[in-house]
């Protein structure tokens, strides 16, 4: 049996399934109840928030013939049929290679024929900023009045790209990133139902790399699962990511400080001979300048970081060393290396030599 990525498995199939995202599924859900569908919505957000799969399940809700509280029964004779991925009621249209203003066009001329066995009939277009100016106008004229059995469902991660008279056209809804903590508990439930056995820092450092993408998180998961055979720890997830145990890094920032450029030096040579992505190293630091300095300044700092206890305790106790204004250097110097990272012929050389400009300005010891 072929296996099937988490990412797909897990897809939400209704509005109580949706993660992160309850103010969106919350207004949609009332608004099928109380029969205020628009005719045209755009969702905008980073990518793997959900904004595809909020547009089938909106699709599949507003043909439902028993909908319950909003969402789809998923058992009636309409909801059954657009189970199929080729129902012609539901059409999904990549704007990427399908952006020509004849592309449009021949939407425009299938949008005169009425849905077959359904309500309505929707039109997802997906990366929809990629259209050409010539397509948006097209589309526009679709827009101002389309058929009363056909909704449109504009997804984009680029929002300012779109022109201002599509934006006044459509109900917008932001997708937002969705929170370490969200993300870990969704992480649970799928690592439980899947008999996957984990410990708690595991999740959370697996969430984290996820950047608030349910999607990126769970494709991470897929391949920690797979190295880890069963049972999923600190440790291993550490080394299939690359990232920086928070140990090593609280130890390598102690030694900046201290501006002790041998031991800098020394800590790079280490972590390159234990295997550790340096370039994922290089950006770990920028982080790391950024989450000492929300500890610093911040009263309600762990809810932002969200750390474990004992992991918070260190970076309080670490960032207390350091003055604001020595963290907002290390910050734009860290991450001003980030993009010459994929230039660099060196990682290593790149990573010495931003170390070494952080510690800039100071007295520096010789050794």
């Amino acid at each position: 049996m072929n296996h099937i990525a988490l990412y797909r498995k897990y897809r939400p199939k209704t509005f109580d399934e949706v993660i992160g995202q309850d103010h969106i599924a919350k207004t949609l859900q009332n608004q099928i109840v109380n029969n205020q569908i628009g005719h045209a919505y755009l969702f905008t957000g980073s990518r793997g928030t959900g904004k595809t799969s909020i547009a089938k399940i909106l699709a599949k809700a507003v043909n439902c013939l028993t909908p319950d509280h909003g969402s789809a029964c998923g058992q009636c004779e309409n909801c059954k049929r657009l189970e199929q991925e080729n129902d012609i009621n539901i059409i999904e249209i990549d704007a990427a290679s399908n952006n020509k203003v004849d592309d449009i066009r021949q939407i425009r001329e299938k949008v005169k024929f009425m849905p077959v066995g359904a309500k309505y009939k929707v039109y997802i277009v997906d990366e929809v900023h990629m259209l050409s100016d010539s397509a948006f106008n097209a589309l526009l004229k679709t827009l101002e009045e389309p058929p009363s059995y056909v909704i449109f469902i504009l997804a984009t991660t680029e929002v300012h790209k779109l022109p201002q008279t599509i934006l006044s056209r459509c109900v917008r809804f932001d997708f937002r990133l969705v929170s370490v903590d969200e993300l870990a508990k969704h992480l649970a439930k799928v690592f439980d139902k899947e008999g996957i056995k984990y410990d708690e820092e595991s999740l959370k450092i697996i969430a984290s790399a996820g950047e608030g993408s349910v999607r990126d998180t769970l494709s991470i998961a897929d391949s920690i699962a797979s190295y880890c055979q069963g049972e999923i720890t600190k440790e291993k997830a550490l080394s299939v990511l690359g990232s920086t145990d928070h140990e090593l890094i609280i130890n390598f920032f102690d030694r900046v400080k201290d501006k002790d450029v041998g031991q800098v030096l020394g800590l790079i040579d280490q972590i390159e001979k234990d295997g550790k992505n340096l370039a994922v190293f290089s950006k770990d630091l920028s982080k790391h300048a950024r989450n000492l300095l929300v500890c610093k300044s911040c009263a309600n700092a762990n809810e932002i970081l969200n750390l474990t206890e004992d992991i918070f305790a260190m970076y309080k106790e670490q960032a207390d060393k350091f003055e604001e204004k020595e963290l907002i250097r290390y910050m734009q110097v860290f991450s001003s290396a980030e993009s010459e990272l994929r230039y660099t012929l060196s990682v290593r050389l790149l990573l010495e030599t931003t170390c070494l400009t952080a510690m800039l300005g100071f007295d520096v010891k010789k050794n």
